[in-house]
């Protein structure tokens, strides 16, 4: 595999900004590890970070290179802060930057596929709703999508008023969340059921946010989309999600042939 750090100007966010890319390269005399590369442009998975984290944290607390290495799969990872990947109230387009821009720029540095069948998102806690907000806001884009403990009820966090306040009122707003574009709720009920992708969503049953976890699957079935769940032990950590994310590059539904040998 090849690491890329990527430092760049959004011209959406109006200043520098920083995404982590790997990419897939075919080796044959690396210890340990076998790469493997596409016959064609790479499929390419979208990898979001959390509230606290940054577009490094998922290669610093898991193996994700050596994990993709053998299914000639590329990776991006980028930078949003703490924005909820949101066109925040007060502050940044990061929504606007994560699927507008970012996709156009990510295509015009790397040879990745952009056909929707070789695309996909996932993410962690905040890039849990994230990756689950782009995919049923932009259901023809990916082709699978992933949450693993997701932050999935944003709109009942702000409405509680118990969990940071101020930043809630920084990225959403005065108004209410519920029933519109960055309520996954509201999405689930808007998108058509044969055009959403196949969804993932996970979480540990001793993390805080197990039971709008538990909420949001029963939803998701009640409206027939594809779905695989998975909860057992587990707490809002590391160990849990580098277990998780192995899984979730198992189940992604990459083309066969794509690997080159």
């Amino acid at each position: 595999m090849a690491l890329v750090r990527c430092d760049f100007f959004s011209d959406v966010l109006g200043l520098s900004t920083s995404m982590t890319v790997i990419l897939p390269q075919s080796t044959t005399g690396q210890i340990g590890m076998a790469g493997s590369e596409s016959t064609g442009p790479a499929p390419v998975l979208y990898l979001l970070h959390g509230l606290s984290d940054d577009d490094t944290i998922w290669l610093r607390r898991t193996s994700i290179e050596r994990y993709v290495a053998p299914l000639g799969l590329a990776v991006v990872m980028p930078q949003v802060h703490r924005s909820f990947y949101t066109d925040e109230a007060h502050g940044n387009r990061y929504w606007t930057f994560l699927t507008e821009e970012l996709p156009a720029l990510v295509e015009s540095f790397f040879r990745l596929s952009r056909r929707r069948e070789d695309t996909f998102v996932a993410g962690l806690s905040m890039g849990g709703y994230g990756a689950l907000k782009w995919a049923l806001s932009r259901p023809d884009r990916f082709a699978a999508a992933a949450s693993l403990s997701g932050a999935v009820d944003v709109a009942g966090m702000k409405a509680q008023g118990e969990w940071r306040p101020d930043l809630m009122d920084q990225v959403f707003g005065a108004d209410p969340i519920a029933g519109g574009p960055n309520d996954l709720f509201h999405l689930v009920d808007e998108v058509d059921p044969a055009a959403a992708p196949p969804l993932w969503l996970s979480c540990g049953t001793e993390d805080v946010l197990i039971d709008s976890h538990r909420r949001l699957v029963v939803k998701i079935r009640s409206k027939g989309l594809t779905l695989e769940e998975r909860s057992g032990p587990g707490e809002h950590e590391w160990g849990l999600w580098d277990r998780q994310i192995q899984d979730v590059l198992a189940w992604l539904p990459l083309r066969a042939g794509r690997a080159g040998r």
